[in-house]
Parts: C-alpha cells; structure tokens; sequence
C-alpha cells in the first residue's frame, strides 16, 4: 500500500505541476490582439498623424484599451513618442526632414498585446536641412574630414546667425581632446565658428564610494562639434555651399569615428544623414540622435 501511496502522489504532483505550467504559459500570451502597422494620415513640419487598426481581446472585454507609439531603438528597447486610447495620434515632437521607425504596442489592466510591425516614416522638411559627405575612408586613422552644406527648404529668407548644427561624437576612452578645423568654406572659414561641447557622467550618488578621478579614466564620454555662422542670408532654395571640416586631437593619436552618433561611412556623395542636427532659433529643423 504505501508504495503505492508513494507512485499516486507522486504522479498528482507530475500532473500539478505540468497544470502550473500550463497555466503559467497561458498568463504569458497576449491577452490583446496586435494593433496593425501604423499608417500616415498628415505629413506636416512638426506634425505627423498616424492611425492603426485597433487591437480587441482576445476573451473576455476587460477595461479599456491604451496605445504606446514607440519608436524602436535597438533590441528590446524602445523610445516612447507618445499614448492614446484612440487608433490615432497627432505627434509633435519630432524632428523634421528625419526617418523614424513606428510602431504600436496595446496594454490595458489585465492585457496587452504584442508589439504591430515597424513603419518607416520620414517627417517632411522644416525650414532648414544639413547634407553630409565622408571625405574620410579610413574611421581609425587621426583626424576626422567632412563637409557640410545648410539649404534653406522654407518659404522665407534664412538668416546664418540663427542656425545651429550639431555633429555629435563619443569621445571614446574619455579622451576629450578635439580641434575642430575648417580647411575650407565656400563662405569662408571666417564666417564659420566651431566650438566642442562634451558630457561627463555624473558621479555616483552616496553612499556609493567616489572614485578620486570621476569620471573613471576611460568611460566614453558623449559630445558635439558645433557650427553656427557669423552672418550672412539664404534666400529660399539657397545654399551655403561646402563647409569642410576636420577634427583632430591636440596630440594627433587616432580617433575611432565608428561609434560617433553622426558618422557615416564614406561612399563619395553627399548623403542626407539626419544623425546630424540642425536648430533654427532653437527650434530643431533637421535631425535626431
């Protein structure tokens, strides 16, 4: 008798168990249909509306439905632009004259969904836009050459001295040293100032230790080379021409490019590479990083 006791328990408890997983699976699949892939209803500088076939339970109707619209940045990691309990949202704060990748994702208590698929939207043009072109072959070698070339894409004159580009890099090994040159403009070198911004990371806050040197001698550090102008006018459709640039190290040792936020690898043509910023008053009007 007891070994049979001993064979019944322990089958309920094979059996209980493979119940528990089941069950635990069941918790685990979305209770939400998917939302479908986003589609754009209105294109407008500053303004992008999309809308999506709504998700709907797959049992019973629980509480109401809420959508994130996520912009997806890398694996399982998403930028949140915005959420609403409709199928349609008016998003105004992205960038003109960039690409994004959208998608939605459905959540309500007790549910949610898998995320729709990805639609690829590139925002119209505001009132300026900045074109790129690697002059650089070799990203590992020490200096950095490119040009830059602002048109104006608005239906007004563009004033110079409130346009603002930023190229942003990674000071790999937290090594800060950078001069940024203009070898030529079609300006002139004079009428293009440079300056370099860069970001350390914050210390710790206590109790943890302080290291005596903060930040810890090679932690990448992010940052920008900035461009404005001294002056000057575009007339609508006007260009500034090439503005050829290069970034060195005080001490000339290499730089790795290939991780800087605005590189692109040189294919000999200017590219439009909205990794590259471009505020006008402090409004940006081009490019997101």
């Amino acid at each position: 008798m007891r070994a049979r006791r001993v064979t019944l328990v322990a089958t309920l408890a094979a059996l209980l168990s493979a119940l528990a997983v089941t069950a635990a699976r069941a918790a685990e699949e979305p209770a939400l249909t998917t939302p479908g892939a986003p589609v754009v209803v209105a294109n407008e500088a500053h303004r992008l509306t999309l809308a999506w076939s709504p998700a709907t339970w797959k049992g019973e109707p629980g509480g109401p439905i809420t959508y994130d619209v996520l912009s997806p940045v890398g694996p399982h990691a998403y930028r949140g632009l915005g959420s609403t309990q409709d199928p349609t949202i008016t998003l105004t704060n992205l960038a003109p004259g960039t690409a994004y990748r959208i998608a939605v994702q459905a959540y309500a208590i007790g549910g949610y969904s898998d995320t729709s698929p990805v639609t690829v939207v590139r925002t119209v043009d505001g009132r300026a836009t900045v074109d790129y072109r690697n002059l650089d072959w070799s990203p590992t070698n020490n200096q950095a050459q490119f040009q830059l070339r602002v048109t104006n894409t608005g239906d007004g004159p563009l004033r110079l001295d409130t346009v603002r580009i930023r190229y942003h890099v990674l000071f790999e090994g937290g090594n800060t040293s950078l001069v940024p040159e203009c070898d030529w403009a079609e300006l002139g070198c004079a009428a293009i100032l440079r300056t370099v911004q860069f970001f350390p990371p914050p210390a710790p806050p206590p109790p943890n230790p302080t290291p005596t040197v903060y930040p810890v001698p090679g932690t990448p550090v992010p940052g920008w080379v900035e461009v404005t102008f001294a002056g000057g006018v575009l007339a609508p459709g006007g260009s500034t021409g090439p503005i050829q640039l290069r970034l060195h190290r005080a001490n000339w040792t290499n730089l790795d490019e290939r991780d800087d936020p605005s590189w692109q690898a040189a294919v000999g043509a200017w590219t439009r590479n909205d990794r590259i910023t471009l505020d006008v008053d402090g409004v940006r009007e081009f490019g997101d990083t």
